[in-house]
This record gives C-alpha cells, sequence and structure tokens, in this order.
C-alpha cells in the first residue's frame, strides 16, 4: 500500500510545550492546549523538509496531542487536533503502520464529529472525508468516496469561510475528474479573507491551492 502518507524525547516535547494542567473540562485552559498543538503542528509541517526528521518530530507530536482528549474529554476542539496529528502522521508512516494510524484517527474525528460537526470550521467534517478519499476501500482500508462528498457538501454548508475545507474539497473533485467545479470551489478559496493570527498556515494552504488550480488548468 502507498503511504497514507523515543520516550525521553517525548517527554522533552510535552514539557516544552507546557500543557496547562487540567481539572475538567476548563474552556482557557483547553483552548490553549489546543493552540500549541495546533501551531507546532504548523511549523512542522511548513518548516521542515519531508523525511526522517520530519516524521520523528510529528511522532513527538503525536504524544502530546494525545493527551488532548484525556485531559478534556468533553470537548470536541480535542479530538479534531488529535485527530488531525494521528491522521498526519498515517500519511508519513511506512505501510504497515500507516492504516491503523489512519483508524484511530478516523475513530477519534468521528467521536468529534458525534459532538459537535461545526467546531472548529466544521473541522471533524473536513478531516473525516480526507480520510475517506485518501485511504484505499475495501478490501485494502476504509476509504469511501461517496461518504467523503457527504462529509464536504456539508462542512461546506456549515463552515463557507474555511479555508481548508475549500482546498481539500477542491483536491477532492479534481481527484474524481470533476475540474469545473474543483477550480469553482479553489478560486472562491483564494477570496476567503486571510487569517491574522495563522499567517503561516494561510500562506503555504494558499500557495498550494494555487498549485492545484495550476494542475487542473492544465488538465482541462
Amino acid at each position: 500500500m502507498q503511504r497514507i502518507k523515543i520516550l525521553l524525547a517525548a517527554l522533552l516535547v510535552f514539557a516544552s510545550f507546557g500543557l496547562a494542567p487540567a481539572f475538567g473540562d476548563d474552556q482557557s485552559a483547553m483552548m490553549t492546549d489546543v493552540t500549541k498543538v495546533r501551531s507546532e503542528w504548523e511549523r512542522l509541517k511548513f518548516t521542515i523538509p519531508e523525511g526522517a526528521k520530519l516524521t520523528e518530530l510529528m511522532d513527538q507530536l503525536g504524544t502530546v496531542a494525545d493527551q488532548l482528549p484525556q485531559k478534556y474529554p468533553n470537548s470536541a476542539e480535542a479530538y479534531i487536533w488529535d485527530g488531525i496529528i494521528t491522521s498526519e502522521r498515517a500519511s508519513m508512516a511506512s505501510a504497515f503502520h500507516a492504516l491503523g494510524l489512519a483508524k484511530t484517527a478516523r475513530d477519534l474525528l468521528e467521536k468529534a464529529y458525534a459532538m459537535d460537526p461545526k467546531a472548529l470550521d466544521a473541522g471533524a467534517p473536513t478531516s473525516l472525508a480526507v480520510l475517506y478519499y485518501r485511504v484505499p476501500g475495501f478490501p485494502l482500508g476504509f476509504g469511501d468516496k461517496k461518504r467523503a462528498r457527504a462529509l464536504f457538501e456539508e462542512a461546506m454548508q456549515s463552515a463557507p469561510q474555511s479555508l481548508d475545507t475549500h482546498y481539500f474539497y477542491g483536491d477532492f473533485l479534481a481527484g474524481e475528474h470533476e475540474y469545473a467545479h474543483a477550480r469553482q470551489v479553489l478560486q472562491e478559496a483564494l477570496t476567503l479573507p486571510q487569517n491574522p493570527d495563522r499567517p503561516l498556515w494561510d500562506h503555504n494552504r494558499r500557495l498550494v491551492i494555487q498549485r492545484l488550480l495550476d494542475t487542473i488548468q492544465a488538465k482541462s
């Protein structure tokens, strides 16, 4: 299968993040911890080249992200970001480990979806849709294009200003050779307001969207 592409180090990462102690679901502490995980994911994804070092660092971040649902069991946001990091790790893992990580990510995101499908700009349905269209279908995996499409359509309706939802939906449509629709979705993405709180992610996501648009233009 293609890529659905320690202990001490993990403890050091956990300490360096300074995750706030939690005694119950404190919203402020939860958002602080989630933001730290999100920011580190952005730094790794957009500044570290693909390779063994990035995989190692993302696995370390996964150890931290796995603490979020344990500390905040009633928070969809905690499950979403643990699911996103786990999904990212799956994309970097060997074929032997990738599907197991993808299934774990799916379960985390399904739980978040059941709790609040609109949380974090429809983060759960968007991230689930990505898994369902990128993971191989039966008998190799749990991929399901029909399920992915339904989730994307739901996310687009509930979070029309989400840059990620637009990008991944456009990528899905391009993969289904629906180039006109993909172009429409991606062009709309580039008109969305920039996010001043996440400049690294916003800049790089728009670059990827433009590259995808260029690829679609060459094919259609």
